[in-house]
């Protein structure tokens, strides 16, 4: 339990959602400057990962941390090239901590997409007059974006990052598929899986549901007080 708490907390919560919400907010600023055609081609890409299951991303990129000896036919992607550069192959998924920093990506390849859309869309909403008026004032693009802009998408970004907070917190299916929980990639609702249906033990497992219950319940409620806020200014 030790151990999923620390993954669930600092891994996937900080890094995770971290990373997914960076991603998204740095691509949403940069195809917004881009080529209508080439921002929708660039949006659509990235938000394709969305569309596909944690159990089917899983299987994805299970191809590119394949891990072969080295001297072996490499059908891994990631050890394909590292051996091409005249390196040893490397056991992705087996090297700790680091193999949760892996597994972590998948979801922000999954997430990036979600949070870039949000973005974006709250990004177009800002008056153009405002962000001419800025240039106007002699400010530059980073001046615009840290000024204008995040204080304009600010109850957004607070929007897609507890949503992807309760994401995290409930992760189960790419580690479930990836490492079973083993090798130290184990959080707290494949924990409950394993007491539940491998252990029958359910004791246990009712104990870890009302953790991750008590968990995700702040976020629940500040997500909900956030939305009724939202609300009551449009009335």
């Amino acid at each position: 339990m030790l151990q999923s708490y620390r993954n669930n907390f600092l891994f996937w919560m900080i890094f995770g959602t971290g990373m997914s919400v960076g991603f998204g907010l740095l691509i949403a600023v940069l195809v917004d400057r881009t080529h209508p055609v080439f921002e929708t081609i660039c949006k659509a890409l990235i938000f394709m990962p969305m569309v596909i299951s944690g159990v089917g991303a899983s299987v994805i990129w299970k191809f590119i941390y394949e891990y072969r000896p080295t001297g072996s036919t490499q059908i891994g992607l990631l050890n394909g090239i590292i051996t091409a550069l005249g390196f040893e192959s490397q056991g992705w998924l087996l090297l700790q901590p680091w193999n949760n920093l892996f597994l972590v990506i998948i979801m922000v390849w999954l997430q990036t997409g979600y949070s870039m859309v949000i973005i974006s869309a709250a990004i177009k909403a800002i008056p153009a007059d405002l962000l001419e008026a800025g240039r106007i004032d002699g400010a530059n693009e980073f001046q615009i974006f840290r000024s204008i802009i995040l204080p304009s998408i600010q109850g957004t970004l607070i929007t897609v990052t507890t949503t992807i907070i309760l994401f995290t917190l409930k992760i189960f299916d790419i580690v479930q598929s990836m490492t079973g929980g083993n090798f130290g990639t184990q959080v707290i609702a494949n924990v409950q899986y394993v007491q539940l249906f491998r252990q029958v033990h359910n004791g246990r497992a009712a104990a870890i549901a009302i953790i991750l219950l008590l968990a995700v319940l702040p976020v629940m409620y500040y997500n909900l007080r956030q939305f009724g806020k939202q609300t009551e200014a449009f009335r």
